[in-house]
This record gives structure tokens, sequence and C-alpha cells, in this order.
């Protein structure tokens, strides 16, 4: 059974929440209170952490921030009545999963929160029993979720990491922008490539020398990227 955690201080939008989230036949905790999710996101084996932004004593983006630095890996998928792009963003880039922007429908809603749960599956699925990929001076840790280059420390994003490690495990498998949608952030929703195009981007910049001949993640036309299969693979 998932265990989720719900942290909402709007009294309907919570009650509407938890009345279908106990439709999937999942174990729910819910609080108003930021801090006291917090500690229950801290103390608690959770499958998911629901988090609206705007909470009191502590605001969803600190919450989520805060999670990631205490090596806190349960997904977050992110309420909030903002829409600015930038607002989305700054969500993701704290190590959000997914973000959802109100009004929502329910079935939008159940249907991120079942796209989560698959994209933890599938990720597993494809997961080698190797927990650490050597490739020439490139070092990936999957259990520590520790990236090293030359030995020199590597910081990633949640989903910087997650993108790495799926392509290094799976050197010379050619993924589309797509197929890396559905497996990394769970969904499968058309306008959301540029996503996917601006992480690999961002990941190259960390962990290429030279980005217009790069080493490690590499270019298909016409269908995506892989991960360079040339390479040595250190024992």
């Amino acid at each position: 059974m998932k265990k989720i955690l719900l942290i909402e201080d709007d009294i309907h939008i919570k009650e509407l929440l938890e009345l279908h989230l106990k439709d999937l036949e999942c174990h729910l905790m819910s609080f108003t209170n930021g801090k006291a999710g917090y500690n229950a996101a801290l103390l608690e084996q959770l499958d998911l952490v629901i988090l609206d932004i705007n909470l009191p004593d502590k605001d969803g983006l600190e919450i989520c921030r805060d999670l990631r630095a205490n090596k806190i890996k349960t997904p977050i998928l992110m309420l909030t009545a903002r829409s600015e792009e930038i607002d989305k963003i700054m969500g993701l880039e704290t190590g959000a999963d997914d973000y959802l922007t109100k009004p929502f429908s329910i079935r939008e809603f159940l249907a991120r929160v079942k796209a989560i749960f698959r994209r933890v599956d599938m990720l597993k699925d494809e997961e080698p029993p190797a927990q650490i990929l050597k490739y020439g001076l490139l070092q990936i840790d999957q259990g520590k979720r520790k990236v090293m280059i030359k030995d020199k420390r590597i910081d990633l994003t949640p989903k910087e990491f997650d993108l790495l490690y799926l392509l290094a495990s799976n050197p010379g498998k050619n993924y589309s922008r797509d197929k890396l949608l559905s497996l990394v952030w769970g969904y499968e929703f058309e306008g959301y490539e540029h996503t996917v195009n601006s992480h690999i981007n961002r990941l190259r910049a960390k962990v290429e020398e030279d980005l217009s001949n790069p080493t490690y993640i590499l270019t298909t036309w016409g269908v995506g990227y892989r991960f360079n299969d040339d390479l040595p693979i250190n024992p």
C-alpha cells in the first residue's frame, strides 16, 4: 500500500483531496501546517509528498529544498495558485517532481499522482543491479546519488541525476524526449519536450568539458538522446 503525505492549508481542498486519495487505497497522512508536515516527511518512509507552496510557518519551496538537502528522495507533487512560468521553474528546480496549478480537476490530479507512482516503478525496472557506474573519468553512485568527475563532486538537481543515471545505465540506447518525459517525470503531455531539452542542456553544462563535442550525453538526431557507449567501463 502506497503511503502519501499531504500538506495543504486550505481545508476545503485538503478534504477533497483526502476523499479521492483514499479511493486509491493508500495510507494517507495530512497536515495544514508546513513545519508539522515537514517533520513528518523527515520521519516517515513515504511514497509521495503532495505539497502546497503557500503554507503557514514554512512554505512549500522551503520544505522541498530542505527535504532534498536532507537526502529525502521521496517524489514531490507541488500544488500552487501561482501560474507564472518562473514559479513553476522554481518549484521544479528546488527538487519537485511535478507541479500542478490551482484550480485543477480531480481527474488531472489523480492522473499526476498515478503517473509519479508509475515513473518510480518504471525506473526500478530500468535500473541494473550495479549501484556504481564508472565510465572513464565519470563515476555515478546511485545509492548515494553522487556524481564525480576527476575526483571532483558534481552537484546535480534530482531530475538531472535521474536523467544521467537512466542514460548511463543503458549506454547506446536511444531515448526520445517523450520516453524521457515518461520515465523521469512520469507523464506524457504535448508541449513539455522543452523541459527535457533544458534539463539536458544544464546537465551537459555540468558534466561535459566541451559542449560542442560532448563526451557522455550524445544527441541522436531526429530521435533524442543517448549515453556514449564507446567509453571505457571501469571496474
